[in-house]
């Protein structure tokens, strides 16, 4: 007898930790569920851009995960002196080669390396753009030239998948 009550006994213990351990599931699941991206965030993972509208010389701004993102369709002239400039002169040496996938088009965020801010088009000693709240300058290629900035402008994975069309993300 006392055998059946220790058999019955380790299946109670047994079946309540089961049922304790479903019970702290469900709990739990939630609250990890929750910190998952939601669908609009995800959404944002990745921005498809027409630049077919975007003329030589020319720039455009678009909007990815929040930050601004600027495209630009350089010259034959930026490319040349993009690419013209010596690594011992930069402050953070990359070539334009390794930072443009197809020569006539710089894909960068538009974030200064400094403190963030935005930088203008076409502005600066360099032709590139210009940081106006503590003077950064970026050349023709993104990359910091003068300034407080320590770092190039961000370059952001992206692809062509037309002549036309960049999926940014």
């Amino acid at each position: 007898m006392s055998e059946k009550k220790t058999e019955r006994r380790e299946f109670l213990f047994t079946a309540s930790y089961a049922v304790g351990a479903v019970g702290v599931g469900a709990v739990i699941w939630p609250l990890v569920d929750q910190m998952n991206p939601d669908a609009s965030v995800k959404a944002l993972a990745s921005t498809e851009v027409d630049v077919s509208s975007v003329e030589l010389g020319k720039a455009i701004t678009v909007l990815w995960r929040g930050k601004p993102v600027f495209i630009k369709r350089r010259t034959p002239e930026e490319i040349v002196e993009a690419r013209a400039v010596k690594m011992e002169d930069l402050k953070d040496p990359q070539k334009d080669e390794d930072r443009a996938k197809d020569p006539e088009w710089l894909v960068m965020l538009g974030v200064c390396t400094h403190l963030g801010c935005v930088p203008l088009n076409d502005k600066g000693d360099y032709n590139g753009w210009f940081c106006p709240c503590h003077g950064s300058h970026y050349d023709t290629s993104g990359r910091i030239r003068k300034g407080p900035a320590p770092t190039n402008m961000e370059i952001p994975k992206y692809e062509f998948v037309n002549s036309n069309t960049i999926i940014i993300g």
